[in-house]
């Protein structure tokens, strides 16, 4: 008798507009942290502040808007993983730490879709599944996939309930 495995990755992964939508969002994101260097500018301007620390400052957030917005999205994409069975939804992500998840259907006590304005400009949305421990999210679905997920989810869970 042949056993399956306990580390198979899980099969499916996000849509590959996600990557698009982590850049957007990185690129958003990275906009309001350039109010550090911005700030330190407004001292030196003002307040007679040496001007060598903004530049370092400056150098340093161009740095992390380039590895936000064009080296994390791709990587994200690649390690984020997710499967649902009848038994269990099973999630497997991280870069430097790989974090697996399983949630058996039988603790499953409801289930959400959600989309911000930049996700529904992707056409994407988040499916989060609460558990009394709290809730976990599957970012980055397509809209219709995170439904049709939503769906199976509850009707799965109804099951697993009855049979107990």
């Amino acid at each position: 008798m042949e056993e399956s495995c306990v580390y198979d990755i899980p099969a499916n992964q996000l849509d590959t507009r996600a990557v698009s939508y982590w850049k957007w969002k990185g690129f958003i994101t990275c906009l309001f942290e350039f109010i550090i260097p911005l700030g330190y500018y407004a001292a030196y301007y003002f307040g007679g502040w040496p001007l060598w620390p903004f530049y370092i400052l400056f150098i340093l957030w161009a740095v992390w808007m380039l590895v936000r917005v064009f080296i994390i999205p791709a990587i994200l994409w690649k390690t984020w993983r997710y499967d649902i069975s009848e038994q269990e939804i099973d999630f497997l992500r991280g870069i430097l730490i790989k974090k697996r998840t399983l949630i058996p259907m039988v603790r499953v006590q409801h289930v959400d879709t959600g989309q911000g304005p930049l996700m529904r400009r992707f056409g994407l949305a988040e499916l989060s599944i609460s558990t009394a421990a709290g809730s976990h999210e599957i970012p980055a679905l397509a809209e219709e996939t995170a439904h049709a997920l939503r769906q199976r989810i509850s009707v799965l869970a109804r099951v697993v309930e009855e049979d107990v």
